[in-house]
């Protein structure tokens, strides 16, 4: 038998060919987060590709947080991003830093560049700089700075971590071709002043390093073997590798670059994500509405489900833009086997079955999944009184309506064919009840074959059922206008995106429910239990994914 050829990204062939001639023996990735905001979508292809290589490879991954901007940063965002991380599966062992571990080797990192004649501290203003540079068609021109003394750099540099100087007043540029192609080789700012209090540090430091000085210094220390980051930094490369070269680090680490994932339709912009919640659109980051993989958790979306979706989006060098309906298709297919299916009635009219015994329960076998056996079955309480979905009953039905009108018969799932005989309406002419006849024979899974009916519905025992709030979620960017208008910059938002149904009910085995528990509703969709609103007395499901959509993967006809 011929070996299986197994395919491999343009990530792995790099890394294959690296061991291969000895430019690493343990690869080593990391993923590195600036705590300024929660995870999206789009970060779990990274920790979901960093992760997989370390474990691919029997190496090791590391856990870093990038806090070298003080302004932004918060210690709420240091944990819920430690959890996502956590949920996703991706074990960092005791293996967790911050680049605030490093601020002292960066201080020193400095000097050592100062001293080499490769470091200059500057007083030109930040606009200035950016004069200076010049453009992609003409070269920058020479700081002004640029001749002083390395004895006048140290001096300087020394009094600007002193705290001598004003945000702003001084920085320090890194020495390398102010006439090179790439904007970022031209002397680019390494430190800056800034008097700020640091989520960890305090107010030790009153200068910080830029994040492209910072980057490949974390990196180098940590001994990551191949630093992988997302296609914009790949015009940054040569200042990593100027960095990690120029400070002498013995097997430096390799950076590659891929595609990010865009999906369609969503937004996961920090800055826009902070004004809907701050202007109470969403009712906070984890909002299920959003792609944040804590408002995906919360909406009922697994793991899995995401694992899978990264695993069908692939590795490239490309950007391209993924349909939000592969991201549906992957819950549906992680959920469909693992799930119970429950019955819940979301607009529940009463259904009163006239000759059923008064105060007789009878408990009624169910399978919780019919194509999972392993799942087991339950007991649902059944008796004179249910709840069915309003528009399983019409009064004058369209030709091939096949569920609950007057003289018609169809089968409660579970349990017996019942024939509507009336029904009863209000002062506005709304249906009330629905009452029916039920022929005991009839009881489901008693081996009955004596007649056919076209409907089954699905009910829940109304002294049984538990009262509930169900929210279904559209998409909260209108599709047809697309994310961003054109003329402002603001968001297109669907007003419809969240409706509240107040008046459901579901079965009483749900009652016992928990936060992310999820199930399958029949004929509804997917379901979770709301992990922030949901109570024992006041339960709340969120609608993951409703049960059919005509998406297909690429492979499929």
């Amino acid at each position: 038998m011929e070996n299986e050829v197994v395919s491999k990204n343009f990530i792995e062939q790099i890394i294959d060919e690296d061991i291969k001639e000895g430019h690493c023996e343990t690869v080593k990735t990391r993923f590195p987060p600036e705590p300024n905001g929660y995870l999206h979508i789009g970060h779990a292809k990274s920790i979901i590709l960093n992760y997989g290589l370390a474990q691919k490879y029997n190496g090791k991954f590391n856990m870093r947080f990038d806090d070298t901007n003080p302004t932004k940063e918060k210690v709420e965002f240091v944990e819920s991003i430690k959890e996502d991380i956590k949920w996703l599966g991706a074990d960092w062992e005791d293996r967790l830093f911050f680049a605030s571990d490093y601020f002292e080797q960066m201080y020193e990192a400095a000097v050592k560049l100062i001293k080499k004649g490769k470091a200059y501290v500057s007083d030109l203003t930040a606009e200035e700089i950016r004069e200076y540079r010049g453009t992609l068609t003409e070269p920058g021109k020479e700081d002004p700075s640029a001749g002083r003394s390395v004895e006048e750099n140290l001096q300087l540099f020394t009094e600007m971590k002193e705290g001598k100087y004003a945000d702003g007043e001084k920085v320090l540029r890194a020495r390398i071709d102010m006439k090179s192609p790439n904007i970022n080789m031209r002397d680019p700012v390494i430190y800056r002043v800034a008097h700020m209090t640091h989520h960890r540090t305090g107010d030790k430091w009153c200068i910080y390093p830029m994040y492209d000085f910072a980057h490949p210094i974390e990196d180098a220390i940590e001994g990551i073997s191949h630093s992988i980051c997302t296609l914009e930094f790949e015009d940054h490369r040569p200042l990593y590798d100027w960095v990690v070269r120029e400070l002498e680090y013995p097997n430096p680490p390799k950076q590659i670059e891929f595609a990010k994932l865009y999906l369609t339709n969503v937004v996961t912009g920090k800055r826009y994500i902070k004004k809907l919640v701050e202007d109470g659109v969403v009712d906070g980051w984890d909002d299920p509405r959003l792609v944040s993989i804590a408002a995906l958790r919360r909406r009922g979306f697994t793991p899995e489900s995401i694992r899978k979706f990264v695993e069908l989006c692939g590795v490239s060098k490309a950007n391209s833009s993924v349909d939000y309906a592969m991201l549906e298709y992957c819950i549906r297919e992680d959920l469909k086997l693992k799930r119970s299916r429950m019955m819940a009635v979301l607009d529940p009219i009463k259904l009163v079955i006239d000759n059923y015994p008064e105060g007789q329960v009878e408990y009624l076998d169910a399978a919780n999944n019919l194509e999972n056996e392993e799942l087991g079955t339950r007991q649902i309480p059944f008796c004179r009184e249910l709840y069915i979905e309003r528009d399983d009953f019409m009064e004058e039905p369209p030709k091939k309506y096949f569920r609950l009108f007057p003289g018609n018969e169809v089968r409660l799932m579970h349990a017996y064919f019942v024939k509507c005989e009336s029904f009863v309406k209000d002062e506005n002419g709304n249906i009330t009840e629905v009452h029916c006849t039920y022929d005991p024979e009839t009881k489901a899974g008693s081996g009955f074959t004596g007649r056919k009916v076209k409907g089954t519905i699905h009910w829940v025992p109304a002294p049984f059922a538990k009262q509930c709030e169900v929210r279904l979620y559209e998409n909260l960017v209108d599709e047809e206008k697309g994310v961003y208008n054109k003329e402002d910059g603001s968001l297109n938002l669907n007003p419809d995106s969240l409706k509240i149904l107040k008046n459901c009910y579901v079965e009483p085995a749900l009652a016992e429910t928990k936060a992310y528990d999820s199930y399958q509703f029949v004929r509804q969709g997917f379901f979770c239990t709301d992990a922030k609103d949901s109570k024992p007395d006041a339960l709340v499901f969120n609608r993951i994914v409703s049960l059919k959509s005509s998406y297909k993967l690429p492979t499929q006809k």
